[in-house]
């Protein structure tokens, strides 16, 4: 028995990147940056355990029950946006399924991004199943931030037609500050790191009763704000060495955007750091975190690659072949 609208169905799908292809490559991105801001309202309204179940919210319900009270329906909330994030995971891979094979690239990453949402699931699982152990708890925040550099490529690559995909050019940084930019992320990467580890010391635990790391608060501040003073350094050595360059329009932009979040982000550290760590600015620096590493991703990849930058035209950034 065949049904005529499935077999159809290979035929409608895109061949190269269309703009319902890039919406959404960019609700990827803002899905991930989103469940982990949600994950900080859990998590900062002591609501980490409002469902103290898993994957059940109660031993006999799926749901929040009246009982539970306001931490209950924050916690729900957040685990209902996981399929929000699955519904998304999988129109992009539909999306690109019929030119799996000459956008590999794309194909690869949708995929990496929807088996990262059942990876979140089982690390949030344990986290409730450990009573919000910190460690567990910030192995999730870790995951989110790989998965939002992912969705971040996923964002730069979907922007290229397949012509443009097959194209190669010189990258647009020439080689120190290809070496500043990859620089950037790494020390964006260790910053978020022992981040974590200055939010398991902290007091917003997620619930009352969890327990925190042990380590001291202090100690442990103090070496996050190490490699956050060489990010700001190498930023700032990478705007220079960029406009002096003359560097790629694209690139000036998305080194002038990385250096702006760097800003505001170090401000929002210091002052939540000083003020003893407010609720609302500890959220804020979770959606710092999130942003950060985005534009350092977008950044190294728009000065590192070796594809044509969006909107520019692939034929004048080929490589020449013929002296």
């Amino acid at each position: 028995m065949t049904f005529p609208v499935l077999s159809r169905i290979p035929d409608a799908l895109p061949r190269t990147t269309t703009p319902l292809v890039r919406r959404l490559a960019v609700a990827s991105l803002v899905s991930q940056i989103a469940i982990v801001v949600t994950g900080g309202a859990v998590r900062l309204t002591a609501s980490g355990l409002g469902c103290p179940e898993w994957p059940r919210c109660t031993p006999d319900s799926i749901t929040t029950t009246p009982e539970m009270g306001l931490h209950g329906v924050i916690e729900f909330g957040n685990r209902l946006l996981t399929f929000v994030l699955v519904i998304i995971a999988i129109a992009m891979i539909v999306a690109v399924l019929g030119m799996r094979r000459d956008r590999r690239d794309l194909f690869r990453l949708s995929v990496g991004l929807f088996l990262g949402i059942p990876a979140q699931a089982v690390i949030g699982g344990i986290t409730v199943r450990t009573g919000l152990n910190p460690w567990v708890v910030g192995l999730h925040f870790i995951v989110s931030m790989v998965l939002v550099a992912l969705a971040t490529l996923l964002v730069n690559r979907a922007r290229l037609t397949t012509e443009e995909y097959r194209a190669h050019r010189a990258p647009a940084a020439p080689p120190l500050l290809r070496r500043l930019l990859v620089t950037a992320t790494v020390l964006t990467s260790v910053a978020v790191l022992l981040g974590v580890v200055v939010t398991g010391s902290g007091p917003h635990a997620g619930d009352h009763g969890a327990a925190r790391n042990g380590l001291d608060a202090l100690l442990v501040t103090r070496l996050h704000a190490l490699p956050v003073y060489l990010l700001v350094a190498t930023v700032a050595l990478a705007v220079v060495v960029a406009y002096r360059g003359r560097v790629h329009e694209k690139l000036r932009k998305a080194l002038g955007m990385l250096a702006v979040v760097v800003v505001v982000q170090g401000a929002i550290g210091y002052t939540q750091h000083f003020l003893h760590l407010p609720v609302a600015l500890v959220a804020l620096h979770m959606l710092g975190a999130s942003l950060l590493m985005a534009a350092a991703v977008h950044a190294q990849y728009t000065g590192t690659t070796t594809k044509p930058l969006p909107g520019t035209r692939a034929r004048a950034d080929l490589r020449e072949s013929v002296a």
